[in-house]
């Protein structure tokens, strides 16, 4: 994700260490990360092809997830058990069909094989309940194959790796369970799985459960329990993301949006309750400047990837495809929101070199999101790459060279007449005598009568033509002149 090297330097001098470092800079800041909320392939992704055509997911971001399945679902001791051979061979495997297939064989070879029923609660599964009772197969099964590894984890290296990968499983099946009660309306119940599962397992905050355990309680409207979530993992010393900035800004705004008014807030200026709030709002839209665009439903939301960026568009998606409905539920802090989030670039007027609150803004974001999102998605860059003037300026001056030029080619005679008439305005009356109205434009009519006449039979069909064609001349008719009469240029 952070490129490759153009060229090669020598070891130990300036230019390697600083490449080096860059790369190293790069990668860190374009690392994507598992979706903590993403959805499932069967009920949900592959639904959505089917109504509309379109594939929601992009080769890349699958790729992702198949190295994922890999890393926590199999283990160098697969060969043991045959049912494990096989699934981890279906991991590899590009095509769905042939996965689900392998799934199957390996419940032939053992009917207790956890990682096979979530292959086909993930993938096989049209509905959400169809994917619960597949996960509750799984549960029992891994459950069973947990407190097998537990027994025999200080036997070799390899039991211990064993031990990690069960865990793995255990930990994933109880997580899709939690989101599976939450889709189905039973909130509390997921709420209690996932607590759970931080207290049974802490060592795996990687995960991010604990956003999981935000959005469920924001739909509790448990707003207390909210805050004591963000108490513990709002840290100076943990990663950041969306969920967390802008859960804590809601929070914030959730005190004052019910009262707030600008034109109330311009007269007497602004409380410390709002003045709080609203540094929560440019915090969180430092961190990520693509969120309120959907939260304000300036752009179109589609389904969330599997993998996001941080601070990317991917990552907006994510965040308001889930919050949006929280935002709303709460009385005036959408207003709040559009009141104030473009007051953050002010404090930031240069992002990619310095930042506020945050490190400054990664370059990277937006070509990582576009291997991310799919491609009918239009993807938001932030900060806009504007054009100079001067760009805007040369490309006018050049175009309307080339459209003089082509009308000089195909009409000298015209261009010509008009150019005199420029000269003389130019130059003005101390340098020539300007001309008339007539001694300008009637040159331009006597061509047009000119090249007109050719195709009438006579004087009368000529100047039928010509008044009908050019309305414009009519006041010209019975105009005559020394030199040039409209008569005299029809008989001509």
């Amino acid at each position: 994700m952070g490129g490759t090297e153009g060229s090669i330097s020598e070891p130990g001098s300036p230019s390697s260490s600083r490449e080096s470092e860059t790369s190293r800079q790069n990668l860190s800041e374009c690392k994507v990360w598992r979706n903590p909320l993403n959805l499932f392939r069967g009920a949900e992704y592959r639904r959505y092809t089917w109504v509309t055509g379109k594939e929601p997911l992009t080769y890349y971001d699958m790729n992702l997830s198949a190295q994922d399945h890999q890393t926590f679902f199999t283990c160098d001791t697969d060969f043991l058990r045959p049912s494990d051979t096989v699934m981890q061979k279906a991991w590899r495997e590009r095509n769905p069909p042939a996965r689900i297939k392998a799934a199957y064989q390996a419940l032939e070879l053992n009917n207790d094989c956890a990682t096979a029923y979530v292959l086909l609660a993930e993938e096989e599964a049209t509905t959400i309940v169809d994917a619960e009772r597949l996960f509750k197969q799984a549960l029992k099964a891994g459950e069973t194959i947990y407190r097998r590894s537990q027994q025999c984890q200080h036997q070799s290296p390899q039991h211990e790796a064993q031990l990690r990968r069960d865990t793995n499983v255990l930990v994933y099946i109880k997580r899709r369970l939690a989101m599976c009660a939450r889709k189905l309306g039973r909130i509390r119940e997921a709420v209690k799985i996932m607590r759970d599962l931080m207290k049974e397992f802490p060592p795996l905050t990687m995960l991010n459960i604990h956003e999981n355990l935000l959005e469920s309680l924001l739909e509790l409207q448990a707003y207390a329990d909210v805050q004591a979530v963000l108490a513990k993992y709002d840290d100076i010393s943990l990663p950041k993301s969306a969920a967390i900035c802008y859960t804590a800004a809601l929070l914030k705004t959730r005190t004052v949006s019910d009262k707030f008014s600008p034109e109330t807030a311009s007269r007497r200026g602004l409380s410390t309750a709002e003045i709080n709030a609203v540094e929560a709002i440019h915090r969180a839209v430092e961190f990520n400047p693509h969120v309120p665009k959907y939260l304000l439903e300036m752009k179109s939301l589609i389904l969330p990837p599997e993998h996001i960026l941080k601070r990317g568009d991917s990552e907006a998606i994510a965040y308001a495809f889930f919050h949006l409905q929280h935002w709303k539920r709460i009385e005036g802090a959408l207003n709040l929101l559009q009141c104030t989030w473009e007051g953050t670039f002010r404090m930031i007027p240069y992002p990619l070199e310095k930042g506020h609150l945050f490190y400054p803004y990664p370059s990277c974001t937006e070509t990582a999101d576009r291997e991310l999102l799919p491609p009918f998605h239009h993807v938001s860059v932030y900060p806009k790459k504007e054009l100079p003037f001067f760009i805007h300026f040369t490309a006018g001056l050049c175009s309307s060279t080339a459209m003089i030029a082509l009308l000089t080619h195909q009409f000298p005679e015209i261009m010509g007449v008009f150019a005199k008439a420029k000269e003389h305005a130019l130059l003005g009356r101390e340098h020539c005598t300007r001309p008339t109205y007539e001694e300008s434009w009637m040159g331009v009519l006597h061509i047009m009568l000119k090249r007109y006449s050719g195709c009438c039979a006579n004087e009368d069909q000529l100047e039928h033509g010509l008044l009908e064609n050019f309305p414009n001349l009519t006041p010209l008719r019975d105009h005559t002149l020394p030199t040039f009469s409209w008569k005299a240029t029809v008989v001509h």
